[in-house]
């Protein structure tokens, strides 16, 4: 077939208008496959055999419609490779394929089948294989099944139909057999369902295209340029020549005259996909035809790079973390390229425009003529001599050029995106877009607010001197030239710009560089324009910052560019390539005439330069070297400006009408501009010096005051701490006064109005136009303050180097510091109005005595969550705005939820690239360069986007910026402390820590590595686990890997070195640093490039920083996902403890880690409950266990049957604590405690087993005791009943009323008993007093012993504030406990003197201190402390003998006092021999005496009271009888034996029955009491919370005694009174309804267990023997019952009969016993066997009840005995524990966490110690862990002015001196007091 019908078939397929398809199937392969007569395919055309080709054949099939297209044997014309893939491209644009049928002859598979499947994929792509099944023919039907065979031999056949997804069919080679072509359709049918029903389109085509066709085209056929490039002569291509069409005229005319087939045609050489015609003919139609075809190459290129015009790129989704934003790897896919490009971009890497692109196939075809037959000497002339054709197919598309991405890019993001764009490209060194061609509307637009946050620095040198200038780009006035050429040009006319400003690199992209391909199709028109910037050396190119601005394209295509930007420059350059017609050329014409110089540069000349009279330049390029070239035109420019005085600008370009100003055509921005404008309206013609002053009041001397004060309230020292406490807090009260009444100033007024009415939007552009507008207003100042700056501190290390010291240095020192107050007055922007909103806040909430607003912290959250990073310290003051931050944090969690964040924290030195990583990590806005240093410490939020969050379980990542160390600004307060809190506050805040070291200098890293150990050894002693990673900057050569390997061991030396350093200063063991942090030197220390390629201020950043940057993002985010992070409101706690302990000297000591301490209340809360589960269920057990060994004749409970009842409970519970340990999101922190908590669980429930099988061991043992009682008991019942029968028997003839039987039984009752127990004595009342009195009385004279009994003094001794009274004093020897008072005479007598609690303390260096204080004999406050104690211990001592004693089992015996007095005389000896000073009186010893003897007598009657009821035979018998007397009764009457015991069997149970049912009671209120009431519903501190409160509700001084010295007995008080309340009073009725319930629950048991006994024994043929067993049987867990005594039970054969008269019994006495309880005061308290306050005071008193050694806080531990030091929340006065100054009768009023802090003394144990040291007393003192903490809780301070005379009458001492009550004490009201119980 010929190359023309191939075209004309092309153009006859577009002619007629055919129908749509139901199916478009494409058959391809051999022609020999099929026969001639196929039914599918038809008859071929005789006129044209190959047209059926091409054109789809409509067909009629099964009911079908299809269209059916040829392609056989179109692989074999692969030699008419341009005919072939025009044939293709024209099939795949005109229709759309459901199917490519690849048909093969079964048994004849060819050459050509084999790699059939490979030319397919070479012509579609890949991807067509999901479209292609293969169609096996057969000639013969004997040939059907060989298809197996085929395949088992053939294993090319295997690889064929796997590649096809193994999907084939066979039918005959005519397709003629309707069954094989219908289940061809169906299998069609369903490849298309696989395919989503999708088709294979162009759109699948065009990037097969891409990747498939060649770079050239064969120049004999049809070789013709893509259309493109001959419309654009910008792209580069070095000739001018026009490409004809050398054949076949007679083609191109057959085209034309279809102009539908034309259109197509045109359209598709958009893609350069076809080529181009004749374009001399018709040419207003081509332009017009241009422009259409560069409309649709734009919206092409657009849809390749995945934009879309109307849907803006947001800047929040390209700065969010994604997995693009981690592997911005090269060379990458088309989809991929913009969002590679970004994050180049945000790298700063000025390769974003250097992207490579993937290369799936070969794009160059490159072919020789054929000379495979030429030999020898014609192959080499063939060789060297013929041209090679490249065939650039039609199907291929070019690369997209890298400026087109960038454009593309532009065009798509929204403004605040573009303004980040720019800024990047700025800061690359990239020329700007200045004018810009709107690619769809075509109107030019000018980005002025892309430029707004561009500052450039420069120096300019005039007269030989040099000038620091920092300006924002947009306002700076500078000269300007402007580049652009006409015509093509063989010079690139941006290399030629890039040469004059930096040759090293390509501040312009030119045709030369990475990326730069044919295809350009944004970039026409374009203006860019950069800044030459001069460092102020001999180097410079230009002395002062010159503008170069290039209109990219032909100028004279672009008149409104050109005319706009000739105007306002200082000089134009216009670059000529042809000569020929620029004597036409009206423009140059007009630039020649005009004044304004003029350099022409001539490419194609070779003539030397010419400088012409009136300005005009002639250069030519021509053979010239570049260099020289460059040389001469920047002297010609030089030349220029210094005779042009015409300036540019940014702003001047703004006022132009013929373009459009971004800013102007947003109307939020507009909005934003305006709002900005009226507050800067307020300061304009304002000294910057006063605008703080003027308009934000609160940050300056006010709040610097304030900070000054609440550092001193931290470290308060010398006597009267809480007067100078209280002196300090009304300053700072003071100082919020003042700010408040300051309030919001106008402009703050303005700023939070505007915020409040604005748009989300609006507010964005309102806070950047304002950061611009304030960075603007105080730029050329600051930069001259700095100058004056730097010449002074030049001037200061000059004098220092002489050594001078005169009054000179002095004035220049002062001067310095001058320069520094208004530096720091003058700097003025955004930060420091969010600042003064922070403290306008914090005062409005001191003032308004903590009413929270959140207005402010709302508005501060939205302004972050925009941006903005959010101010944590304040660097002017080194201070943080604690409930400021917390607000906005608060505010911020409820925007966002309390969402889980990972905390990056950065620490270094000043000035080393810290800010700048960040920001180039994530894009970030923090302040940078030396001008801008970040002062405090600030934080932004990075969003993690959702794909991301499943891998890193994080929403967020919260980046820290902090100062830097060793800054130089304020060198005053720039001291090692100050960078050692900061170090220890960024460290403690942060997941991780980047320790960012710049540089070589040893001095230096050594400063900095010593500062960041001591703060991660603090963090260790804290218990607080972050890591870090070094980042060593501006390293050489980072490739060196042995370099960086003996770097790194240096590192580690050092750090280990530090460690060791740090550790004597911290008190540490630790010797090297891998001992207080995990750390792998090997991957945790990176070495970054230098940040500069070059010197600034034009050179780039370096390529190989940037990777750097994009690996450490890459490092981090990857141990991101192994951390837990923390919650907001987690950073918000951390953030609050750290500065809290911060604010105190020492960190560690100070330190109180909130998070970990919520936790364990948590923890604590959670263990209360689990302890009450086993509790509840043992309660059960116990009471099922107890009834069963009183039932049972031989009980034994083994331990084992314990466990088993309740370990479904036990399993329960360990469920609970592992789920609870494992599940919860602070499992991290919580797994400190896991084993210990694990371990007291244990401990609980082998407890509650064990006491559980003592108690009912002992129920056993006294069982056994009391055998024989009850044995005889069990007789005299007998006895007592036949009586009752004989008598009954006797008057049974009488008819008898029954008030005369009662009386004759009462009769013989008596003397029956008496009869019956003559031998039984009955035990009488015990007087256990009388014997305590008498027994005293044998050692003391009585009277002493009856007036101490009757003055009851005895019954306080546990809680009595004096014991000085019992004492006398024996020696002057010093021992106790006291605060140390000042003495006198210390500087008198020439000795030492150090701090003391309030004064000074005399220490001689040959005196002992503790001797100075021995002279006294005073009874000290630590006598009286150990006095007390010894009360304490001694009646703990005998309450524990008192449980040895056998009183239950043999009854009171008066030889049990004796024993106890003689105790506590040993005691009393003991103490007194151990004391030195003094002895303590015999009153004590008997008041002593008799307290114990008190309580001893309350249980000894008590238990006494139950031996007599189990052992006095003749009182059982008495309570007995009621029930004889029914027996009497019912046998007076007639009743049967079997009435009688029925009978006799319901009186048994009844009382068991109530019992039973006061057992379960007992058990439910208290469930229901843990429950409901709040005081018993937590943990212990939450019971002492509501203690508390009843005290400070009730005012009653004893009660406050008794919890304050005796807590434990007062807790068992308070929760007898709440039980008794809740019972007797609140929940009366409730109470009452649980007991009856109860009651019908056990009789409705008795009941069950009668009727399935007597169905039981009747089953079985039983007797009663065997009713009554099962009958006991089934009660024994659930009730006491045992088989009554009863003479004639073996006369009860009826046993239903029994059933009937025991179930009748028992529905009478349910209801009455029921109705017994009419009021809660039926309730009869003693009957409770285990009472409901007993059960709780067990559950709630089982903890630590250590008391504080100064203050007698209870440790607020949940478990007793438990392992650690004792703590508590919030501690008291001292004075509340009697403690008192030495040798004055003054009480103490400190706090001791406040003493603890300063460097006061106390005395224990014989010596003086410094409070800071008290773990050094030993003893109880090393138990004890008091953190320093000033927020000590107004209700002890309440307490203290509230009660006390009290207090002073109690421990006959006064509040006086240095003891007195502050008077702002007296506004810490009851009601405020209260309210701070909260806290705990």
């Amino acid at each position: 077939m010929s190359d023309n019908s191939f075209v004309l078939s092309v153009v006859c397929a577009d002619l007629p208008d055919k129908k749509a398809q139901d199916l478009t199937v494409v058959l391809f392969g051999n022609s020999s496959a099929v026969g001639d007569e196929n039914a599918l395919l038809g008859k071929p055309t005789a006129d044209n055999p190959d047209f059926s080709m091409i054109v789809p054949v409509p067909q009629k099939i099964s009911g079908r419609s299809l269209s059916i297209i040829s392609l056989f044997d179109l692989q074999d014309r692969d030699r008419y490779q341009d005919s072939v893939d025009h044939t293709i491209a024209r099939l795949v644009t005109e229709n759309k394929i459901h199917a490519f049928i690849f048909v093969l002859q079964l048994g004849k598979l060819t050459d050509t089948d084999k790699v059939g499947l490979e030319w397919l994929q070479s012509k579609f792509g890949e991807g067509v294989l999901r479209f292609v099944m293969i169609l096996f023919t057969y000639e013969r039907e004997e040939d059907f099944d060989t298809i197996i065979d085929d395949l088992k031999k053939n294993p090319v056949l295997v690889e064929l139909l796997r590649k096809c997804g193994d999907r084939y069919h066979t039918c005959s080679k005519n397709m003629n057999n309707q069954t094989e072509i219908r289940k061809l359709l169906e299998q069609i049918d369903d490849m298309v369902s696989e395919n989503n029903h999708h088709c294979y389109t162009a759109n699948l085509y065009n990037p097969a295209l891409q990747d498939n066709r060649s770079q050239q085209r064969s120049l004999t056929a049809y070789s013709y340029q893509p259309l493109k490039e001959n419309m654009d002569a910008t792209v580069g291509k070095q000739t001018t020549e026009k490409v004809k069409v050398s054949k076949t005229p007679r083609i191109i005319q057959a085209f034309k005259s279809l102009p539908h087939a034309w259109n197509k045609i045109k359209k598709q050489n958009v893609s350069g996909d076809y080529t181009e015609l004749d374009n001399t003919e018709d040419t207003s139609d081509h332009n017009e035809a241009k422009e259409i075809c560069l409309g649709e190459q734009k919206d092409q290129l657009f849809t390749r790079l995945q934009l879309k015009i109307n849907q803006k790129l947001q800047l929040g989704d390209v700065l969010q973390i994604t997995p693009q934003s981690l592997c911005c790897q090269e060379p990458c896919s088309e989809e991929e390229l913009v969002q590679t490009f970004l994050q180049r971009l945000l790298l700063v890497d000025y390769k974003a425009r250097h992207i490579s692109i993937k290369e799936e196939a070969s794009e160059r075809d490159c072919s020789q003529s054929d000379s495979g037959s030429e030999e020898g000497d014609d192959l080499f002339t063939s060789f060297f001599t013929e041209k090679s054709t490249c065939v650039s197919k039609p199907t291929q598309k070019h690369h997209v050029h890298s400026m087109d991405v960038q454009m593309a890019v532009f065009h798509c993001s929204d403004s605040f995106l573009k303004q980040l764009i720019v800024t990047k490209l700025s800061q690359c060194q990239y020329a700007l877009p200045l004018l810009v061609p709107n690619p769809f509307t075509g109107k030019i637009e000018f980005p002025l607010w892309t430029f707004r946050q561009i500052r450039k620095s420069w120096k300019s040198t005039t007269s030989g001197k040099a000038c620091n200038k920092t300006k924002a780009i947009y306002k700076a006035e500078t000269p300007m030239a402007f580049f652009f050429r006409f015509g093509s040009i063989s010079s690139s006319k941006s290399q030629l710009i890039n040469n004059l400003i930096n040759e090293r690199h390509n501040t312009f992209f030119h045709r030369d560089c990475p990326g730069s391909v044919g295809d350009r199709l944004l970039m026409d028109g374009v203006v860019e324009i950069t800044w030459y910037l001069p460092s102020g050396k001999n180097t410079d190119h230009f002395t002062d910052c010159i503008a170069f601005c290039n209109l990219h394209g032909d100028a004279d295509a672009h008149e409104k560019q050109l005319e706009i930007l000739t105007e306002m420059s200082s000089v134009n350059v216009v670059v000529v390539g042809d000569t020929g017609n620029m004597p036409k050329n009206n423009i140059l014409q007009k630039l020649f005439r005009d004044s304004k110089p003029l350099v022409c540069l001539f490419c194609e000349d070779a003539s030397n330069d010419i400088a012409a009279k009136n300005q005009k330049y002639r250069i030519g390029l021509k053979n010239r070297n570049k260099s020289d070239v460059s040389q001469y035109l920047t002297k010609t420019i030089q030349e220029c400006f210094s005779k042009s005085r015409s300036n540019f600008s940014l702003e001047k370009l703004a006022h132009n009408k013929k373009i459009t100003i971004d800013e102007n055509s947003v109307s939020e921005c507009q909005k934003g501009k305006d709002a900005a404008m009226q507050i800067m309206a307020l300061v304009e013609g304002m000294e910057l010096f006063n605008i703080k002053e003027a308009y934000l009041p609160c940050q300056g001397e006010l709040w610097q005051e304030w900070c000054q004060r609440k550092k001193e309230l931290h470290r308060l020292q010398g006597p009267n701490i809480e007067i100078q406490k209280c002196e300090k807090e009304h300053k700072m009260k003071t100082v919020r006064l003042q700010q408040h009444k300051s309030g919001p100033s106008q402009l703050m007024k303005q700023f939070i109005q505007t915020l409040k009415s604005l748009t989300k939007n609006e507010k964005c552009y309102f806070l950047k136009w304002l950061g611009i507008l304030l960075d603007n207003s105080t730029t050329d100042e600051l930069c001259a303050i700095r100058q004056v700056y730097d010449e002074t501190w030049s001037k200061v290390l000059d004098l220092k180097a002489q050594g001078d010291k005169s009054e000179q240095m002095k004035l220049a020192q002062t001067r310095l510091e001058e320069i520094s107050k208004k530096l720091t007055a003058a700097s003025i922007g955004l930060e420091h109005i969010l600042r003064e909103m922070g403290q306008i806040y914090e005062a409005y909430k001191t003032v308004q005595l903590g009413k929270k607003d959140s207005t402010l912290p709302r508005i501060a959250a939205e302004i972050m969550l925009s941006g903005q990073p959010l101010e944590l310290m304040d660097g002017d003051t080194s201070h943080v705005a604690l409930d400021w931050v917390s607000a906005v944090l608060d505010e911020l969690i409820k925007t966002l939820g309390d969402q889980r964040v990972f905390v990056l924290s950065v620490l270094g030195i000043q000035s080393s690239g810290k800010s700048t990583m960040l920001n180039a990590m994530f894009g970030l806005q923090f302040a940078v360069s030396a001008g801008r240093c970040t002062k405090g410490a600030f934080m932004q939020l990075v969003k993690v986007s959702e794909e991301m969050k499943e891998e890193l379980k994080f929403d967020y990542i919260c980046v820290v910026d902090t100062e830097g160390l060793q800054a130089l600004e304020s060198p005053g307060l720039s001291t090692r402390q100050q960078d050692n809190g900061l170090a220890t506050f960024v460290v403690g805040l942060g997941n991780m820590t980047l320790i960012n070291v710049f540089g070589e200098n040893q001095a230096e890293m050594q400063d900095i590595l010593q500062i960041v150990v001591q703060a991660f050894m603090r963090m260790k002693k804290v218990r607080l686990n972050p890591s870090c990673l070094f980042v060593h900057q501006n390293v050489g050569d980072v490739t060196a890997g042995e370099k960086n390997m003996e770097g790194r061991k240096r590192l580690m030396d050092k750090l280990d070195k530090m460690t060791k350093l740090a550790a004597k200063e911290e008190e540490c063991s630790a010797t090297c640093f891998s001992d207080i942090i995990t750390f792998d030197v090997r991957k945790d220390v990176w070495y970054f490039a230098q940040l500069w390629e070059g010197s600034p201020p034009m050179a780039p950043p370096n390529p190989p920083y940037c990777e750097n940057i994009q690996e450490l993002k890459r490092d981090i985010v990857s141990e991101i996902s192994k951390s837990r992070g923390v919650k907001l409101s987690e950073f918000k706690a951390n953030f609050s403890s750290l500065w809290n302990a911060l604010l105190d000297e020492n960190f560690v000591f100070s330190f109180r880690n909130t998070l970990e301490i919520a936790l364990y209340r948590k923890l604590e809360h959670k263990y209360s409950k689990w302890t009450w589960s086993l509790r509840s269920a043992i309660l059960t057990i116990e009471n099922k266990l107890h009834n069963r060994v009183t039932n049972e004749n031989s009980s034994k409970i083994d331990k084992k049957d314990i466990m088993e009842s309740i370990k479904e409970t036990k399993d329960e519970v360990d469920a609970s604590v592992k789920m609870f340990f494992e599940e919860d999101q602070d499992k991290d922190i919580l797994v400190q405690w896991q084993e210990k908590f694990q371990r007291k669980i244990e401990e609980v429930f082998s407890e509650l087993v064990e006491g559980t099988k003592r108690k009912l061991d002992e129920v056993i043992r006294l069982k056994i005791a009391r055998e024989k009682v009850d044995r005889e008991k069990k007789a005299y019942e007998c006895k007592l009943f036949e009586l009752s029968k004989e008598l009954a028997s006797s008057l049974k003839c009488k008819e008898t009323e029954e008030g005369a039987l009662e009386m004759e039984f009462e009769d013989v009752w008596s003397k029956w008993v008496t009869k019956l127990t003559p031998d039984t004595p009955s035990l009488g009342e015990i007087n256990i007093w009388g014997d305590v009195t008498e027994i005293l009385s044998e050692s003391y004279e009585p009277k002493l012993v009856y007036q101490r009994q009757s003055q009851s003094a005895y019954k306080g001794m546990d809680v009595l504030g004096d014991y000085s009274v019992y004492a006398v004093p024996k020696t002057q020897k010093d021992s106790g406990q006291e605060y140390v008072q000042s003495t006198t005479g210390g500087a008198e007598d020439g000795g030492h003197t150090t701090p003391s609690i309030f004064g000074r303390v005399v220490k001689d260096k040959n005196r002992d201190l503790s001797k100075e204080y021995s002279r006294s004999n005073t009874f000290t406050a630590d006598d009286n402390h150990s006095v007390s104690a010894l009360v304490r211990k001694t009646a703990k001592a005998i309450k524990a003998e008192l449980q040895k004693v056998p009183i239950a089992e043999r009854g009171y015996s008066r030889i049990y006092i004796p024993e106890i007095i003689t105790s506590v005389k040993q005691k009393v000896k003991a103490y007194e021999t151990g004391t030195a000073m003094f002895t303590l009186r015999k009153e004590f010893t008997v008041d002593l005496c008799l307290y114990v003897c008190n309580f001893a007598a309350e249980q000894f009657a008590e238990q006494h009271k139950e031996f007599k009821e189990a052992y006095d035979v003749r009182l059982y018998l008495e309570r007995q009888r009621p029930q004889y007397l029914n027996i009497f009764k019912n046998y007076c009457s007639g009743a049967t034996s079997t009435a009688v015991f029925g009978q006799l069997l319901v009186d048994t149970l009844e009382p068991s029955i109530l019992q039973a049912a006061y057992d379960q009671t007992a058990i439910d209120l208290s469930e229901k009491m843990k429950r409901d009431v709040p005081a018993f519903s937590g943990n212990r501190s939450n019971l002492e919370k509501h203690i508390l409160t009843a005290l400070a509700e009730e005012e009653s001084f004893e009660n406050y005694l008794e919890y304050i010295k005796n807590p434990r007995e007062h807790f068992r008080h308070f929760i007898r009174e709440k039980v008794d309340g809740y019972i007797f009073q609140e929940n009366s009725l409730m109470v009452l309804e649980i007991i009856k319930s109860n009651i019908s629950s056990k009789g409705k048991c008795v009941m069950d267990a009668v009727n399935e006994a007597t169905k039981e024994t009747n089953d079985s043929s039983g007797d009663v023997d065997m009713w009554l067993q099962h009958v006991s049987q089934k009660l024994q867990d659930e009730l006491q019952f045992k088989e009554t005594s009863c003479p004639e039970k073996k006369e009860v054969t009826d046993l239903d009969f029994l059933r009937e008269v025991v179930s009748k019994g028992l529905t009478g006495i349910i209801p009455n016993l029921s109705y017994s309880f009419h009021s809660i005061s039926d309730l009869k308290w003693e009957k409770f066997r285990k009472k409901p306050d007993e059960i709780l005071i067990e559950h709630l008193c089982r903890c630590c009840w250590a008391q504080c050694p100064f203050c007698n806080a209870i440790c607020t531990n949940t478990m007793e005995d438990h392992t650690g030091d004792h703590s508590v929340r919030f501690h008291r006065n001292c004075g509340i524990n009697g403690w008192s100054f030495m040798y004055t009768n003054d009480l103490g009023i400190e706090f001791c966490t406040t003493l603890v802090s300063s460097d006061l003394h106390f005395r224990a144990n014989g010596k003086v110690l410094v409070f800071k040291e008290y773990r050094t007393a030993g003893g109880e003192y090393a138990r004890w862990n008091i953190s320093p903490d000033n927020s000590e809780m107004p209700y002890w301070k309440w307490f203290v002015y509230r009660f006390k005379e009290d207090l002073q009458k109690h421990y006959k001492k006064k509040f006086n001196k240095n003891g007195e009550i502050p008077e702002e004490w007296r506004h810490c009201t009851k009601d405020k007091a209260i309210e701070s119980l909260k806290e705990l």
